[in-house]
């Protein structure tokens, strides 16, 4: 039989695959999981702005205090270890290398080696 003298109903294996294929897009559409990781990510990317803009002034103070000093302090040294620790946890997640939520959510807050 040709194709033309196929029955209208008459599905072929190509119809099957784009029919699995928009099964499988509703799917992940209607996924509650997606869309809860979507709320966290915009929530991660509200932290992630005020961890940098935090980060920046503990930069902006350090250097003040090694152009005083000479020498660089230690507790601010450890507290931005800690601000770039927890800004590496954030981008790990937003970029889906990571489905650990930072802190304040599944994570703790990071803390430097040398902290006190």
């Amino acid at each position: 039989m040709s194709d033309v003298d196929q029955p209208i109903d008459h599905e072929s294996a190509d119809d099957g695959v784009a029919r699995g294929q928009t099964n499988n897009f509703e799917k992940h559409i209607k996924s509650k999981r997606t869309w809860l990781r979507l709320l966290f990510m915009i929530v991660m990317s509200v932290a992630w702005s005020i961890s940098v803009m935090v980060t920046s002034v503990i930069v902006i103070v350090n250097f003040f205090y090694v152009l005083l000093t000479g020498d660089t302090n230690p507790k601010l040294t450890g507290v931005g270890h800690s601000f770039a620790m927890y800004l590496y946890q954030i981008a790990e997640y937003l970029t889906f290398n990571s489905d650990e939520r930072p802190f304040p959510f599944d994570g703790d807050w990071p803390h430097a080696d040398n902290d006190a």
